[in-house]
């Protein structure tokens, strides 16, 4: 496990999500595993309503200030 929940990180999605927002997002939750053995998230930014579902590869932490 890379993250924990609560943790801020950025979010660099694959080619196919191109509606995301930059910026910072919140780990909201660790989910299982994938077929690729990466662990996956849920990860929340303070302007969408909504979670996202990301893959391991995707985030990076954001240093604290």
């Amino acid at each position: 496990m890379r993250f924990h929940i609560g943790q801020i990180v950025s979010y660099q999605p694959g080619w196919r999500v191109q509606d995301a927002p930059g910026g910072a997002y919140e780990i909201t939750r660790r989910l299982p595993q994938n077929d690729s053995g990466e662990y996956e998230y849920r990860i929340k930014h303070s302007g969408e309503l909504h979670e996202r579902i990301a893959s391991e590869r995707e985030l990076a932490p954001v240093p604290a200030h």
